[in-house]
């Protein structure tokens, strides 16, 4: 089967994780971002279309959006509607959209030309976004029998919503994060697709301090000014000291988690992230806040759920026992071999849009 994922960015590395396992698993499978991610993470076929830059992107928002829009917590979203749905936050914002539409609208037919881009069975919208605000491509597309699927990875359906177009089309609306039930009716959530293979289990450090890494890409958004006070708090009764890792490129920060003896990823109602997964699959302890949605599933999980008034004390014995911190790394990297395995992942959502 060929399948093409599209994708704004290659967020966090998740759409290059589909492809790769759907290779995997027999199918020619492609990835298409608009625009580099800015992090490092694997490229395929990028179209690095104009006014797509992350950095430009990030000004004009500042230009077009009022401050407390831009503004991100742990906590959880408020939309007006239920699902949200994306429109222009104001008419300033609606027309550089819309000549940003038009600029980019025959490079699109270009790419599509070159690549072939309307020979493949279904198409992946990780992000729930085509190639245009108001695409009207993957529209096309969908009415000559092709499969549409959208898929949602935080930010997209939480702060953005859901893109009208795409989302009347969509044969199969799937999400990665446990707060996205509350924000979609009926939307199916699996867990992020990892590929562990790329991973070795770390050494356990016999260091003279237990290295405690915190790993965040928005400290706001993480809880990260709270983290970095617990753990400069232990620092003061133990042998601990803090390694924070931020605005590094992806092969570095992994490079520094490597050397770290627990793995802080974030605080608040959204649950653990990509950032914990990375840790489990080191043979590091993780800990993080658990989405109540999969609390409320009663799912077992290795990861140390914390809290901003618990993280001292759920972090003390790890940092006691060497111990303890193996046994707990051991167990965490096999619960995401069985719960996270993209290969797994990918049949999954292959059967609920029945694809063959």
């Amino acid at each position: 089967m060929r399948i093409l994922h599209i994708a704004p960015y290659n967020t966090a590395g998740v759409p290059i994780t589909f492809v790769k396992a759907e290779k995997e698993l027999g199918h020619y499978s492609r990835l298409l971002t608009l625009h580099h991610d800015g992090r490092g993470y694997q490229e395929d076929i990028c179209l690095k279309l104009p006014l797509w830059q992350p950095e430009i992107v990030a000004k004009l928002k500042k230009i077009c959006y009022p401050k407390p829009r831009l503004l991100q917590d742990t906590g959880l979203a408020q939309p007006r509607q239920i699902p949200p749905v994306w429109k222009p936050a104001n008419q300033l914002a609606g027309l550089l959209l819309n000549v940003r539409d038009r600029m980019t609208r025959p490079l699109i037919k270009g790419y599509i030309k070159k690549y072939r881009l309307d020979s493949f069975d279904a198409y992946q919208l990780d992000g729930g976004h085509g190639f245009l605000k108001n695409d009207d491509f993957i529209s096309k597309w969908h009415q000559d029998g092709k499969k549409v699927i959208c898929c949602y990875l935080g930010s997209d359906l939480r702060r953005r919503g859901v893109m009208p177009g795409m989302d009347k089309i969509s044969d199969l609306t799937l999400t990665l994060e446990w707060d996205h039930l509350k924000l979609y009716p009926g939307i199916k959530h699996l867990y992020f697709p990892f590929d562990i293979s790329g991973f070795k289990v770390a050494d356990s450090s016999l260091g003279k301090k237990v290295r405690i890494g915190h790993s965040p890409t928005n400290r706001a958004a993480k809880g990260s000014d709270r983290i970095i006070d617990a753990v400069n708090k232990l620092s003061q009764r133990y042998p601990v000291e803090l390694v924070l890792i931020e605005n590094r490129p992806h092969l570095r920060a992994l490079e520094l988690k490597a050397t770290c003896d627990i793995g802080i990823d974030q605080l608040g109602d959204l649950g653990y992230g990509i950032s914990a997964l990375e840790w489990l699959a080191m043979g590091i302890p993780a800990a993080s806040s658990i989405a109540s949605e999969m609390e409320a599933a009663g799912i077992s999980h290795p990861i140390v759920s914390i809290n901003e008034q618990n993280i001292e004390q759920k972090l003390e014995p790890l940092i006691n026992s060497r111990e303890q911190r193996i046994k707990l790394g051991r167990a965490g990297r096999q619960w995401l071999e069985q719960n996270h395995d993209a290969q797994k992942i990918v049949k999954q959502i292959h059967q609920s849009a029945g694809l063959n």
